[in-house]
């Protein structure tokens, strides 16, 4: 397996070196040379399979055997043993018509740490057997962040920077990020939102100088391994989901999702053979991907903050991923779009090109209120206290999936991270000890302008110190 850019203007590569781009070193992002097609006789064998092993099983598919097996086999092992669940992402039956997939069982309560533990340990293991230093650089709208630093924090040969939006997270996020106190750990707090957090990595890492020079490794979904280890959880989910109803048949998924990664998982699960009839994607008032499905223009509109901060994004990185397949993998196509989106500020598609991402998607924005009665509702009538992405996904499965068909609904992060919201529904929860703890230690963070210069002497200041 090759990788190569949705722009095509880079060689072919292998999968530590893809690994190690992040971002192509042409603008574009990385994806498989080609899709691996999943037999329904080898999905029958997986799904016997222990998380783990369906992680050693996909991973298989993608690595060429750069990493040897033992050391792949430890590195899985190792990335999922702070997990608080043997299953690492067990599937709950809310009704028949609807199951969660629980992913905030992980070290920072959320879906992020099911990828970036197993990125912080292959960063690790390059840095030990190369002999390298890398100097990890990220952006995020809150959960990123604290898993990326969980994943690395300590870790000899690695650096760690995160830029997060001040005043923009939740408190408990802000906290997982900022209470860690190793040395090889900066949090940058970004006078701006996370688009504009979003914006000064890419410019970053489109200086191939400075990537060059400050060495730079990416943890954002711009990172192909990073949707590769999402791609796991909607294999294990359906296997779940079909062991409990008894029917071996596509099902719907609902996805959170305001960077486009989660979701684009799921679509390349599908296009590997996984029997997913409709993706659903559900969005917040920042709603340009609602938009590009029902009309097929992609355009950036004003930023709103939301009971939902980690959808708070209107320029989602991974969509460029999702375009390329949708025009057919033309990389010809895919430059000159966006460099027209960098300059124009829209993408416009054909009526037969959103003919095919309306068979594929549906989607529902969820506006505040609609989230908060999601959240009351479903505590009043199933007792399980959502969180308010999670809360998104659900009514979004209200909104469009009632044909009788099964939903698996991405259950994103624990409640506790978002109490903002949760208190606005008149519910008292109780936090983990290990978030209660959070509120007894000091913080340690730097504010910065939103300027890419002052970011980049920040960065050069740390990761040469």
């Amino acid at each position: 397996m090759r990788y190569i850019s949705t722009r095509g203007k880079v060689k072919p590569v292998g999968f530590i070196d893809a690994f190690m781009m992040g971002l192509g070193d042409d603008g574009g992002l990385l994806v498989p040379e080609q899709i691996p097609a999943v037999s329904q006789e080898t999905l029958k064998e997986w799904q016997k399979l222990s998380y783990q092993e369906l992680v050693l099983a996909i991973f298989d598919l993608y690595t060429n055997g750069e990493i040897p097996n033992k050391d792949l086999r430890e590195l899985v092992l190792a990335s999922y043993s702070t997990f608080r669940h043997d299953e690492v992402t067990p599937v709950r039956r809310i009704r028949d018509d609807l199951y969660l997939l629980e992913l905030f069982h992980g070290p920072t309560f959320a879906f992020k740490d099911i990828a970036l533990q197993l990125m912080g340990q292959l960063y690790a293991y390059v840095a030990n057997k190369d002999g390298r230093s890398i100097h990890i650089l990220g952006a995020t709208s809150g959960d990123t962040g604290a898993s990326a630093i969980e994943g690395v924090r300590g870790k000899k040969g690695i650096k760690i920077c995160i830029l997060h939006p001040n005043g923009k997270v939740s408190k408990v996020q802000e906290l997982q990020m900022t209470t860690v106190q190793d040395d090889n750990v900066l949090n940058l707090s970004v006078n701006g939102n996370f688009d504009d957090c979003q914006g000064i990595i890419k410019e970053l890492f489109g200086d191939l100088a400075f990537k060059s020079a400050n060495q730079l490794a990416a943890v954002n979904s711009i990172n192909i391994v990073r949707i590769l280890a999402q791609t796991v959880y909607y294999f294990y989910a359906y296997f779940q989901a079909a062991k409990a109803s008894g029917q071996w048949k596509p099902v719907h998924f609902s996805v959170p999702t305001g960077n486009f990664g989660d979701i684009f998982a799921g679509y390349l699960a599908k296009r590997m053979g996984l029997p997913v009839d409709k993706l659903i994607l559900a969005t917040n008032e920042n709603n340009i991907l609602e938009r590009f499905i029902h009309e097929g223009v992609y355009m950036p509109g004003d930023f709103r903050a939301t009971y939902s901060p980690s959808m708070d994004i209107q320029v989602a990185s991974n969509f460029e991923r999702y375009l390329y397949y949708v025009l057919d993998e033309d990389s010809e196509a895919i430059d000159k779009l966006m460099k027209a989106f960098k300059s124009e500020g829209e993408i416009s598609i054909s009526p037969e090109s959103l003919a095919k991402v309306q068979s594929e998607f549906m989607a529902h924005g969820v506006f505040g209120k609609e989230c908060l009665n999601t959240i009351s509702d479903y505590q009043a009538k199933y007792g399980y206290l959502l969180d308010p992405h999670s809360a998104c996904g659900v009514a979004a499965v209200d909104k469009h999936a009632a044909d009788g068909g099964i939903t698996i609904s991405l259950a994103t992060a624990h409640p506790a991270k978002f109490n903002e919201a949760i208190v606005l529904c008149g519910i008292q929860q109780n936090y983990p000890p290990e978030i209660e703890a959070l509120f007894e230690k000091p913080q340690r963070q730097k504010l910065v302008d939103g300027k890419l210069e002052d970011v980049a002497k920040e960065l050069v200041q740390f990761y040469n110190a």
